[in-house]
């Protein structure tokens, strides 16, 4: 049986990842495998006196709340555990490497992950001396770290032996070659739509994917995905 992937993602908002866990079919049905763990650590509960106060203002003056850096510490240190080889705590900023397919990859060969994410005006500095990386979802702010959290939670999790059901269906993805994807048909053979004025488009699916012949149809697969890498992301190409 494969081991099971535990995440933890330290947020001021758990129901923002209990939500996630609850709607999503695949990610409830990893669980009840014991496939995968995911459950939000309430950064709240590591805020200082009655009022669990987990932010302040920057010294220096400037607009907004920062989160503290003791509490972070705190959440931070109670997640960690003996085998850190097995473990990564990742810090979500858009000050971080920006995430790739590569880094999915990467991190689902951890057993644990540690996901912090931030909310407000950002985190002390210092911080970012209790975390193993920092990583970015892209060039762009966001209100918190919780979406870019679960989306790399989700890229992650679908690597993992057994979570989509058959693991071959990963293999050929956008990305995994540094190819995007090739195109997809299905039902109906022929699509008939209206195009320009009154006059009807018959769209109809590559002849030779029709045609049960398996080494022309991955032949054609493959120079389809590198025609659509080159027009699309050219830059992929390169590497």
């Amino acid at each position: 049986m494969s081991k099971k992937l535990s995440i933890k993602i330290i947020t001021l908002f758990p129901g923002f990842i209990t939500d996630f866990v609850e709607s999503f079919g695949i990610v409830k049905r990893a669980i009840k495998l014991k496939l995968l763990k995911l459950q939000a650590v309430n950064l709240r509960g590591f805020g200082l006196g009655q009022r669990q106060v987990v932010d302040d203002r920057p010294y220096g003056g400037g607009v907004g709340m920062v989160l503290r850096s003791d509490v972070l510490y705190k959440a931070i240190s109670k997640q960690r555990t003996a085998n850190r080889g097995k473990q990564r705590v990742v810090l979500l900023t858009p000050q971080g490497k920006q995430f790739q397919q590569s880094d999915a990859g990467r991190l689902a060969k951890y057993d644990e992950l540690v996901f912090v994410a931030g909310r407000y005006e950002g985190f002390d500095e210092r911080v970012r001396q209790f975390v193993d990386e920092e990583l970015s979802i892209g060039d762009f702010v966001l209100m918190g770290g919780e979406l870019p959290a679960l989306v790399i939670s989700e890229a992650v999790m679908r690597l993992r032996p057994g979570v989509l059901g058959k693991d071959e269906s990963v293999d050929k993805e956008s990305f995994s070659e540094n190819l995007l994807e090739y195109p997809q048909y299905t039902k109906p053979e022929v699509l008939r739509v209206k195009a320009k004025g009154k006059r009807v488009k018959a769209m109809r699916v590559p002849k030779v994917l029709l045609t049960g012949h398996h080494k022309k149809i991955n032949e054609w697969r493959h120079e389809e995905a590198l025609k659509r890498t080159k027009k699309r992301r050219p830059d992929l190409l390169q590497k």
